[in-house]
């Protein structure tokens, strides 16, 4: 018997929706369950300093946890760092601190209040602990666990995973949502928010739209099984 590993998708500063996932999870395989969470730590939700400090420390703790980096996650890693508030990636143009992509709701998590400007880079380099911003450097963009491999957006299909460009693993929609043949694995992301997590054969979609507000879903796989869990159990999510 395989034994299981679990998923929590992006939570977006939803700290109470991450609190009720973690107790599925604690309920379904115990404390010490594995869990891989997808990336997208912060931004829109009310709480993304606890999300953070929650994860970092259950980490340090021991537990066994492997956080993976997000594209918001690195926007804000982005902005501490250089003060810059535009991404390429963003095809909208708008910044990071607009209220659609919520970096001002993290800023606001550290205790800032700040508008759609780069002015607030030195406040936020100040109120921000160097051990957040420590541990989101050190995150991961890819884990792979046996025909499993999780990953905040996605893959360029047909490279091998030291071939992977950074970016696409954490912004990746065109060319990985549309491609119906089969990966190496079972590609198991977020980053595209659907309205319940989807299996679409050569990847799952986990991401059910936290952070507009809808359910947070944990999910339980045990080898490419996959089952989504609830209050009153779990549900299999299949093809």
């Amino acid at each position: 018997m395989t034994d299981p590993i679990y998923a929590i998708p992006d939570i977006h500063g939803q700290d109470a929706l991450l609190e009720a996932a973690l107790d599925l999870v604690a309920r379904d395989g115990g404390a010490e369950a594995r869990i891989v969470f997808l990336g997208d730590l912060v931004d829109r939700g009310p709480n993304s300093r606890a999300v953070i400090e929650r994860l970092r420390v259950a980490q340090a703790q021991g537990r066994p946890w492997t956080v993976l980096r997000g594209n918001h996650d690195q926007m804000f890693m982005d902005f501490l760092d250089t003060g810059v508030i535009k991404s390429p990636h963003i095809r909208s143009g708008l910044s990071w601190l607009h209220h659609r992509l919520g970096g001002a709701t993290t800023l606001a998590s550290y205790g800032l209040d700040v508008t759609e400007d780069a002015t607030a880079w030195e406040a936020a380099r100040r109120a921000v602990p160097q051990a957040h911003r420590d541990w989101l450097a050190g995150l991961p963009l890819w884990q792979e666990v046996g025909d499993l491999l999780f990953v905040h957006a996605g893959i360029r299909p047909g490279l091998s995973l030291p071939a992977q460009d950074p970016a696409d693993l954490m912004w990746i929609r065109d060319g990985f949502l549309d491609h119906e043949g089969a990966h190496p694995w079972l590609v198991v992301h977020g980053h595209t928010a659907l309205e319940m997590p989807t299996h679409f054969g050569n990847r799952i979609d986990l991401d059910g739209g936290a952070a507009y507000g809808r359910p947070l879903w944990p999910a339980v796989f045990e080898g490419r099984e996959a089952s989504l869990l609830t209050e009153t159990g779990r549900i299999a999510l299949c093809p």
